[in-house]
């Protein structure tokens, strides 16, 4: 496949309908990316932007904003772009920032398609998508066939937890691929789930076509959180430097912890919760997680670790309705 550049101009940058980027001149380059048409006949564009060096090497790939509510893997992702400027490389950093336009205009994780037989749905369940599906499968199909999977050696997805609730700077890998586990040592999280995947995911999609790929959890959805975007970026100029797509030495690891099982403790009712637990908290079987309380103030329901663990997640927002998540631990 080769990079196919449209005539248009949108806002100073050249269109592709498809990248290549071996195609393209060392240096820095802005694009858009022409994904699919909306229902009115107007296309869709994602901003694209490729960091190519003079001297060959691998192919990393950022991608960001697949669940458009979840801001700090966007900030992170931009960041990057802004601290690669001026950098001598060996290889290609392509970066894309923000997948799922629609969702980050509703403040939500959600794709909206104007098919009114298709409901809003969650990309990251869908990948990599069918050329004859509906709308939601054909852009997929778009993004993954003419613009993520040809510019990847390794691949770095960027998210958060959802809206509502809120995770440390947490690494989902899979540690049957050393390269996978590799990554996300070199992010230094906070923490690691070993992760096999499921299906539809962009970093499950990615593995099974031999494309080490980790999924890294930044935060909390919708807000801003400075700290844990700049250890993300960190981290994936460690990476970065570890492929010797830059050449510095990686900065030292820090152990975290690693895990194989998360416990999830949703609501029973509805009603105000409030977190009686903090990110990375030691429990144990029986402890006091959250207390509920009904829209008088009573309190209702007492929520108690149902065995040792970390804690991983809690709500943010009080509000909770009947299976939503208030406490989430690893082991």
């Amino acid at each position: 496949m080769a990079t196919q550049v449209l005539d248009d101009v949108i806002q100073g940058y050249n269109t592709i309908q498809s990248l290549d980027v071996d195609d393209l001149a060392p240096g820095e380059h802005k694009l858009w990316f022409r994904i699919a048409t909306n229902a009115i006949s107007q296309w869709d564009h994602l901003p694209v932007m490729v960091f190519k060096g003079t001297k060959p090497g691998k192919k990393i790939l950022v991608t960001a904003g697949v669940h458009g509510d979840e801001y700090n893997g966007i900030l992170t992702a931009q960041k990057v772009a802004r601290d690669l400027v001026g950098k001598e490389l060996a290889g290609t950093v392509t970066i894309v920032p923000g997948i799922n336009p629609t969702g980050m205009l509703h403040h939500s994780r959600d794709f909206f398609p104007a098919d009114p037989d298709t409901s809003p749905s969650n990309l990251n369940r869908y990948f990599p998508g069918k050329a004859s599906g509906n709308e939601t499968d054909r852009y997929l199909h778009s993004l993954w066939g003419n613009l993520l999977k040809p510019n990847a050696d390794f691949v770095i997805d960027l998210h958060t937890q959802t809206s509502g609730t809120t995770y440390p700077l947490y690494v989902f890998a899979d540690y049957r691929i050393e390269q996978c586990l590799q990554m996300a040592r070199l992010m230094n999280p906070d923490v690691i789930l070993n992760d096999p995947g499921d299906s539809g995911v962009l970093e499950t999609v990615f593995n099974k076509n031999a494309i080490p790929c980790i999924t890294v959890e930044i935060g909390m959805g919708r807000y801003t959180q400075q700290d844990l975007i700049d250890r993300a970026v960190a981290g994936i100029f460690n990476i970065l430097k570890h492929h010797n797509v830059i050449d510095e030495s990686p900065e030292a690891q820090v152990s975290c912890l690693e895990g194989n099982k998360t416990i999830s403790i949703r609501a029973e009712v509805g009603g105000f919760v409030l977190p009686q637990v903090n990110l990375l908290d030691v429990v144990n079987e029986g402890d006091l997680l959250a207390i509920q309380h009904d829209g008088f103030g009573d309190e209702i329901h007492r929520y108690l670790a149902p065995e040792s663990g970390t804690v991983l997640s809690h709500n943010i927002e009080s509000v909770r309705a009947p299976g939503s998540l208030v406490v989430r631990l690893i082991k």
